[in-house]
């Protein structure tokens, strides 16, 4: 059974370790502070000048000035403070920020990351993505498998723009877990109910399995 994107997000949750601060980019990332292990203390970044970023409100308690960096209303933590653009940023090329989880369109088997353009459709930029992939030690990538149309978007070679270069440690999709290794993408995990075949029919990229594949824990 293909995980939803709320399944991913929870899986990515289990990699957020006590004290980290964690900068959540668009998308399903977005996601993962809702799952976050109540025990531990985490602080999330936003980009657009927040931290200390909450679970999403709960509807009818939407406060339309407190935002994330995709616009979303969240919720802030006892202690949240609030920033301009330029002293976030500064916490990110600063290398403040322990762990970055990002979406993608695509990734490469060598860690190459492409997530901000697709030819010939308008973008407004490349936002902050260049910012947190130059300079974040550890990103987990939260992504869809395949594209609408069953193309695998794991990749031996990105097709797409380039984002970052060799920069991805983990990428979680609606099928696997997988690591980024100097030799390739190792399979680490496999979502409930599907097969180590079925993942490699949908990878593109060649797939390092060493031994038996546990299931992932969600």
């Amino acid at each position: 059974m293909a995980l939803d994107k709320n399944q991913i997000a929870k899986r990515i949750a289990k990699e957020v370790q006590d004290g980290y601060y964690v900068n959540l980019g668009i998308g399903i990332p977005t996601l993962v502070a809702n799952y976050v292990r109540t025990d531990i203390s985490v602080e999330f970044q936003s980009e657009n000048g927040v931290l200390g970023m909450g679970p999403f409100p709960f509807e009818g308690e939407e406060d339309a000035d407190i935002i994330n960096a995709g616009k979303q209303t969240i919720t802030t933590l006892p202690g949240a403070s609030f920033f301009d653009s330029a002293f976030s940023f500064g916490m990110i090329r600063a290398q403040k920020v322990d762990l970055t989880i990002l979406g993608a369109m695509e990734v490469a088997e060598n860690g190459d990351i492409a997530n901000w353009k697709i030819p010939g459709k308008m973008v407004k930029g490349m936002g902050g993505a260049m910012d947190l992939v130059a300079s974040a030690e550890n990103i987990i990538v939260a992504m869809m498998h395949v594209n609408k149309a069953g193309e695998s978007k794991i990749l031996k070679k990105c097709t797409l723009p380039l984002t970052g270069v060799g920069c991805v440690k983990k990428v979680v999709t609606e099928l696997a877990v997988l690591e980024v290794t100097p030799n390739g993408f190792k399979l680490l995990e496999r979502a409930p109910g599907v097969s180590v075949d079925e993942i490699i029919q949908a990878t593109e990229a060649e797939l390092i399995i060493d031994g038996e594949v546990p299931e992932m824990s969600i």
